[in-house]
């Protein structure tokens, strides 16, 4: 069959892939998204949940910017949970649980509602070039060869993918699909550095065979949190997922048959996850450790499978299930499919530009797994960032950078691109240094005129949010405006002093014990405001002085990179820092400020932490 030449190819229809595919068609590109079967857009292969502490970020920042992934998990959210409530805004991570049919089918909704991207069943089996190495197209199984001013690779856990499940090993992409190997072969003679990683899932338990009595149940919340800004209610029946652990008898099994599980008997090369371990890691590296929590998540409404979140594995299959069923609930599971792990090819991001593109194969960017990450979110804001910049190259356009003040998509493809990976990467808060700014209710502000300004943004999306930045700037002025005075304040149940001078509307928001609600309704002024510009208005009053303050500290930083380290810095001894970060530092032990920043995996976050640690003289004798 013989195909007309395209602006863009994308290769791989999973969160990456249709992320990538649908930014370019809506930029006005001629689109093509290559797949092995058209059915399997939008396939969850994992956990079915978006979302979490900083990955919900990444959710809102892709809607922001018109991204799809944020309204297709609203539409098939089945439970809403707004992660660290009790915290502030800007470390709140919104999650959703979701419907693994109703997610599929809302994303090919959207794909096939993009009249004019082109989809293609078939495999891609090599990469066209020009002398130069410019890469100007793909070749498919059948000889077929399309042309392109851009490629994008989305490839997943595809690239020479490996199953295990104790010592069976089955080459395939995942549970069910074909591996690709003619196209990672090729990848390999591009002259990029190749590594392995490893990934995993549990085992998918039926419902049916759950005894649930007993078992804590665990609720969504009330009022959703919604990750586009275009809804404003579920579009789903909601439920509630149960909660149970594992226990000594779980754990004396596992132990008894490690050298049978395909990571500890040496049958896998790759790394996986730190912070998704399988239940052989668990009981392995916490092994003070008497029980670890599970999720039984429900994968549908009409399915009659749970997903048990926490015991992904690569044990064998009498071993699955002897210690699934020594679990309270569980004692009579029946298991409809395995749990496996994965291993996979993936490039090292170093040798990308900020636009993902391959350095020395220009128009050839990749996104999603491919480049190290684990996890939808992930993936689905480097299809975006990386289609973004396809079609501003295939235009002779500048490429597009977000910075790391700009969002947590800057944070990732900085992390990435910068510093490389030796593990799965995955988005947390605390990777970010202006995470005070980087708020999940403000994505829009951030990012929607930005995203204007590209030309990724559709007419119904800035319109919307033009309409709410116009009512937050209307509602901000109403309360700058209104003097309320101590008394006033102290009637209104706020912990103030009587001879405390008058203050806004807008300063009140402030006062830690200031509820919108409330001050709306006692406030003639302010009756015709509404709550929810209210809610986002305080956030952003209440971090004023914080922002300023961080700011401060990340110029702190730079004009403190030659700082010396003292001798025998207790690394071990600083708060705020993750296991991992703690731990790199005392293996390198750097010297200098500067010499910290270039460690593999750290990021300027830390930077920041370690900087105020060594001010304070935490000083103690390694």
């Amino acid at each position: 069959m013989k195909h007309t030449a395209f602006d863009v190819l994308v290769i791989g229809a999973g969160h990456a892939g249709t992320e990538a595919a649908h930014a370019a068609w809506r930029m006005g590109a001629r689109v093509a998204l290559i797949t092995f079967q058209k059915s399997d857009i939008g396939v969850m292969s994992c956990n079915p949940a978006i979302g979490g502490l900083g990955k919900g970020h990444l959710v809102r920042e892709i809607d922001a910017l018109d991204g799809i992934m944020g309204r297709v998990a609203d539409r098939a959210a089945i439970q809403f949970r707004l992660l660290n409530r009790r915290k502030g805004p800007a470390v709140r991570g919104p999650r959703v649980q979701a419907d693994r049919a109703l997610y599929q089918a809302a994303m090919q909704s959207e794909i096939n509602a993009a009249h004019g991207l082109e989809v293609i069943e078939a495999e891609v089996v090599d990469l066209l070039s020009e002398e130069d190495g410019t890469i100007n197209g793909v070749r498919l199984g059948d000889g077929t060869d399309i042309p392109a001013g851009a490629t994008i690779l989305t490839s997943g856990t595809f690239l020479r993918g490996l199953m295990h499940i104790g010592d069976e090993k089955t080459v395939g992409g995942r549970h069910g699909a074909n591996a690709s190997m003619r196209l990672a072969d090729r990848i390999r003679d591009l002259g990029v550095r190749i590594g392995r990683l490893k990934t995993g899932t549990p085992p998918r338990i039926r419902r049916s065979s759950i005894r649930f009595e007993g078992l804590e149940e665990q609720v969504g919340d009330e009022t959703p949190t919604l990750f586009s800004f275009l809804h404003d209610k579920a579009f789903a029946p909601q439920i509630s997922c149960s909660i149970t652990h594992t226990n000594e008898r779980t754990h004396d099994i596992i132990r008894a048959n490690l050298d049978r599980s395909a990571m500890y008997g040496g049958m896998i090369d790759g790394t996986g996850p730190r912070y998704c371990p399988s239940i052989e890691d668990k009981v392995v590296r916490f092994s003070e450790k008497t029980s670890h929590q599970i999720f039984l998540e429900p994968e549908s409404l009409t399915s009659d499978l749970v997903y048990p979140n926490g015991i992904s594995t690569s044990l064998p299959a009498d071993v699955q299930l002897d210690y699934v069923r020594s679990i309270a609930g569980l004692e009579q599971a029946e298991i409809a499919q395995l749990g496996y792990a994965i291993e996979y090819d993936f490039v090292d991001p170093r040798g990308l530009t900020s636009g993902l593109m391959v350095h020395g194969a220009r128009g050839l960017y990749l996104a999603g797994q491919i480049n190290g990450t684990t996890g939808y979110e992930e993936a689905a804001g480097q299809g975006l960032v990386a289609a973004i910049n396809a079609v501003k190259a295939v235009r002779g356009e500048e490429a597009v950078r977000f910075s790391r003040s700009e969002g947590y998509l800057g944070v990732m493809i900085d992390d990435l691109t910068t510093r490389g990976v030796t593990e799965p990467y995955r988005m947390f808060t605390s990777r970010a240094e202006y995470r005070l700014l980087l708020r999940a209710d403000n994505a829009d502000s951030r990012l929607t005129p930005r995203g204007v300004e590209i030309g990724c943004v559709g007419e119904r999306r800035a319109a919307t949010f033009g309409a709410k930045a116009a009512e937050l700037a209307d509602h901000r002025s109403s309360m700058e405006g209104e003097l309320l005075s101590a008394k006033t304040l102290i009637d209104l149940g706020l912990n103030i002093r009587p001879d405390s001078p008058a203050r806004s509307g807008y300063e009140t928001l402030r006062l830690k014990d200031c509820d919108p609600a409330v001050l709306i309704a006692a406030v003639p002024a302010f009756h015709e405001l509404k709550i929810a510009a209210v809610e986002q208005l305080r956030c952003g009053a209440v971090y004023d002085s914080y922002v300023a303050r961080q700011l401060k500290e990340i110029e702190s930083v730079r004009a403190n990179e030659g700082l010396a380290i003292p001798a025998g810095f207790d690394f071990g001894a600083i708060d705020g820092l993750s296991s991992e970060v703690r731990s790199k530092f005392q293996t390198v032990r750097p010297e200098t400020l500067a010499q910290a920043g270039r460690i593999e995996g750290i990021t300027p976050a830390a930077i920041v932490v370690l900087l105020a640690a060594i001010r304070h003289g935490t000083r103690r004798t390694a």
